[in-house]
């Protein structure tokens, strides 16, 4: 079956104890970020039977395609951090989940089996946009520290506790982000695509075809909050809102990027 893990809300029992776990705080440093974010992609790069990676010199083609749609995001002069970060790619070949997750520092990992779900390019864009949109406000740093505590992460990035570096890498594909770090993402995702030729609400139109398509199938987070329905109709909103054109890209051919995937 389908694995469906996309936008990374999925619960994640609290793994940390002791005094220095916190929520709503975040210490750490752009360096600091870019540091743990670095370790995270050594350890998934050293994981091949968990995270199969597919080589950018034995695919330059999938790749070019998704920088070019990561370069048009940081164009806009809407994503924070855009210069600050290396906004890293990663392609991980796995068919059955549906998933795409961005680690501090601005290391973005994105499923084939993702990709292959999308109809459109658009689609796509504004799911990318929504996983930078994490890194960028730093949410992913945030949620983090309030697992593992300022002393674990502070040791991994100093390089005192890597023998924690999996479980924390495991955990970005199910960080729990809050209602209101859903929302911005959400809504970073819109300022991001109306800047381009993408249709600024391509986000929801992720959600809506999970929406239409019901089911067994339907992902877990979607019973999670903010409801699905509830972020269709506010990414729609907020387009309209701000005059953001909400019309498919006509230069794109989504099925012609695929065809570049193994």
């Amino acid at each position: 079956m389908r694995r469906s893990l996309l936008l990374l809300v999925l619960p994640l029992p609290l793994l940390a104890t002791g005094c220095d776990t916190v929520s709503g705080v975040n210490i750490f440093s752009l360096q600091d970020d870019k540091d743990l974010g670095a370790q995270l992609a050594d350890e998934i790069a050293s994981d091949p039977a968990t995270y199969p990676l597919l080589d950018e010199g034995q695919y330059p083609d999938a790749y070019d395609n998704l920088y070019r749609i990561r370069d048009e995001l940081l164009a806009t002069g809407e994503v924070d951090h855009a210069e600050d970060f290396d906004w890293e790619l990663h392609i991980i070949d796995d068919d059955e989940t549906l998933n795409a997750f961005c680690a501090p520092g601005g290391y973005i990992y994105v499923y084939s089996g993702l990709m292959r779900y999308l109809d459109t390019e658009d689609s796509f864009a504004g799911v990318m946009g929504h996983e930078m949109a994490h890194a960028a406000e730093r949410h992913s740093t945030e949620q983090l520290t309030r697992i593992y505590g300022i002393t674990t992460l502070l040791g991994l990035i100093v390089g005192k506790d890597t023998g924690i570096a999996g479980e924390v890498a495991a955990s970005l594909l199910t960080l729990s982000f809050s209602r209101e770090d859903e929302a911005q993402a959400d809504e970073d995702s819109v300022y991001y695509l109306c800047q381009t030729d993408y249709a600024a609400n391509g986000t929801a139109e992720f959600f809506e075809k999970l929406l239409a398509e019901g089911g067994t199938d339907v992902p877990e987070f979607l019973s999670t909050h903010p409801s699905s329905e509830s972020r269709v109709a506010d990414i729609n909103a907020l387009a309209k809102e701000l005059g953001c054109d909400t019309t498919l890209n006509p230069d794109s051919d989504w099925q012609a990027v695929l065809g570049t995937l193994p």
